[in-house]
């Protein structure tokens, strides 16, 4: 055993033989050395998410030394996740996403010690997680997880390394260190519900969360070894155009009237973050305001030659993907284009999941329309529950 004795600020470790052979690289630098080695193989990181962002994140974490890995994560691998999510392989589809990734990253790294979290981040347990944790890595892909995440970082004292994806871009920052703005200084509150799609709904290239995610690993990193604020991403929002290749940057400052960090901070315990970001009420009034129809009747009245005009209000290449044979009018040409269904007769509106032509039945209520339905489920329910074979994105 290659026995080190760290300046006092280092955590008291030590590396194996292999450890120096492993992680020599880095041993040469002098911006890392065996201080900074140590420093990692002491740190404890959480990752929230083993998805797009989480995947590089995690296994460029391992594969750099950080000894505590903490994942959070509660869904399983599917298909469509293979094409950025490279945790996970084909032979892990329908495996609970942190067991294949606790094995991959076994095999990168065998002596990082991986702590699995197999539940949702809600505002009961995520102060609990954060606080046996020095970092929180947010790989998270919707608002109302972002901002809890940045509100229990605020309050339990941990740096949140922060990135988001969509389509060809994306962005990362480093928020709620001791000087530096948090995420809420940045986006004080969120984009009403619907208006932002999700990767699900507009897309992602894959590569791209290699490319953001390989940023919050080298944040991570650096906020470890104790790099300086002015060589971080504190205070700082890197915008990622992969189309373009290029890379812009936004100055970042706190807010001293912030409501999470500011001087006089009016929230100090953690919220319903789904009413917040405004979800459950935009459930609720799917739920309960718009007609709606399963695929199953949909495929009766079909099979017996009923006269359902069938709208799909999905893009033109998801219709290209799969489809029921129905009418395309995008949802955003619907409102130029709605002289071109007849309101006296029955129709049945689709996207992909159900969330675009909900609002496209509301429109069409609005316009007048009153045989109108939306289809639970969208196209998604349809292959799961009428026809198989039918190719799912």
């Amino acid at each position: 055993m290659a026995t080190v004795t760290p300046k006092s600020e280092a955590p008291p470790v030590t590396l194996s033989p292999e450890e120096v052979q492993r992680y020599s690289r880095h041993l040469i630098m002098p911006e890392v050395g065996m201080e900074g080695q140590l420093k990692l193989k002491a740190a404890k990181v959480l990752c929230i998410g083993a998805g797009g962002l989480g995947s590089p994140l995690a296994l460029y974490l391992a594969a750099a030394g950080v000894g505590t890995l903490g994942l959070v994560d509660f869904d399983v691998v599917d298909f469509t996740n293979l094409q950025r999510q490279i945790l996970h392989s084909t032979a892990d589809v329908g495996r609970k996403k942190l067991d294949s990734a606790a094995e991959r990253l076994a095999g990168i790294n065998p002596q990082v010690e991986v702590r699995k979290f197999e539940t949702r981040l809600t505002s009961a347990n995520a102060l609990e997680i954060f606080r046996q944790f020095d970092i929180v890595a947010d790989g998270t892909d919707n608002f109302p997880t972002r901002y809890l995440v940045n509100d229990a970082c605020v309050l339990a004292g941990k740096p949140n390394v922060y990135g988001s994806i969509f389509r060809f871009e994306g962005q990362a920052s480093v928020f709620a260190t001791k000087d530096g703005p948090c995420y809420r200084c940045l986006y004080p509150e969120p984009p009403p519900p619907g208006l932002v799609p999700s990767c699900a709904e507009g897309g992602v290239l894959g590569i791209l969360p290699g490319l953001v995610g390989v940023i919050q690993a080298t944040e991570t990193v650096k906020l470890i070894l104790g790099a300086a604020r002015e060589q971080s991403l504190i205070g700082r929002l890197l915008m990622v155009d992969a189309m373009g290749m290029k890379f812009r940057e936004l100055k970042l400052r706190k807010n001293p009237e912030c409501p999470m960090c500011g001087t006089d901070p009016s929230i100090r315990e953690l919220m319903d973050y789904q009413e917040f970001c405004g979800v459950r009420a935009e459930e609720a009034s799917m739920s309960t305001a718009t007609p709606a129809i399963e695929v199953e009747e949909l495929k009766r009245k079909l099979d017996a030659g009923e006269s359902v005009f069938v709208l799909d209000v999905r893009e033109p290449h998801e219709y290209q993907i799969c489809n029921l044979k129905g009418h395309l009018i995008p949802l955003g040409q619907l409102a130029q284009r709605v002289h071109e269904l007849d309101s006296s007769q029955e129709i049945v509106a689709h996207c992909r999941s159900g969330g675009r032509s909900a609002e496209a039945v509301e429109f069409l209520q609005k316009a007048g329309f009153r045989k109108v339905w939306n289809l639970t489920g969208g196209i998604l329910a349809w292959a799961d529950r009428i026809d198989p074979k039918m190719p799912k994105y």
